[in-house]
């Protein structure tokens, strides 16, 4: 009896270790335009909220996004539509004009 529960135990932990063994996480860059600290707690917050974005950091002077993520969960168009839909443009998805227009007049970059 006490051999079956531990042969249980042991099959339900490989199954377990073999689940997150799947787990593929991908670090990326990208062009996110921007100026200020409000800007940058908007895009990492956006990005962040994304299901399967483990690390989001955007750095101001330089506009670029480094981000890892899950790719069994999300993929790369679906963080870039997630930021542009907060008034940031991406290399991949352009915010709408009402949402840019709403940015706090500090947050407005040349478009």
């Amino acid at each position: 009896m006490k051999k079956g529960i531990l042969l249980a135990v042991a099959v339900i932990s490989m199954l377990a270790l073999s689940f997150t063994a799947n787990a593929e996480t991908k670090k990326t860059s990208f062009k996110v335009s921007g100026n200020c600290g409000m800007c940058e707690k908007k895009i990492e917050t956006a990005a962040k909220l994304v299901e399967g974005v483990a690390i989001a950091d955007w750095d101001k002077n330089t506009k670029v996004m480094t981000l890892s993520y899950d790719t069994n969960i999300t993929n790369l168009d679906e963080i870039h539509k997630a930021i542009a839909k907060v008034g940031y443009d991406t290399e991949k998805a352009k915010a709408d004009d009402a949402v840019y227009n709403k940015l706090h007049s500090c947050c407005k970059y040349d478009r």
